[in-house]
């Protein structure tokens, strides 16, 4: 049991940074769709990609890219992941 704990917290650590560096590229990906639109939809998305974003500076990065596909979905795109 200690060896599944130890192999999730490793794995843990190791996929944090990688979405760091995901967080601003799904950012900009929110933005640009709802850049020009001005329905509720775009607004809530703009909302959503700022608390994403504070997610992201508070280190909370799972957080963080799931806030950025709630954004989408409600955008009605897809995001391009990194992985």
């Amino acid at each position: 049991m200690k060896t599944v704990l130890m192999t999730i917290a490793v794995l843990g650590v190791a996929v944090s940074p990688a979405l760091a560096n995901e967080c601003p590229t799904l950012h900009k990906q929110v933005m640009a769709a709802a850049d020009y639109r001005l329905d509720d939809a775009a607004y809530r998305a703009r909302q959503m990609a700022a608390e994403g974003e504070a997610l992201h500076k508070a280190g909370k990065h799972n957080e963080s890219v799931a806030k950025y596909d709630e954004a989408a979905k409600a955008l009605g795109i897809t995001l391009t992941h990194k992985h």
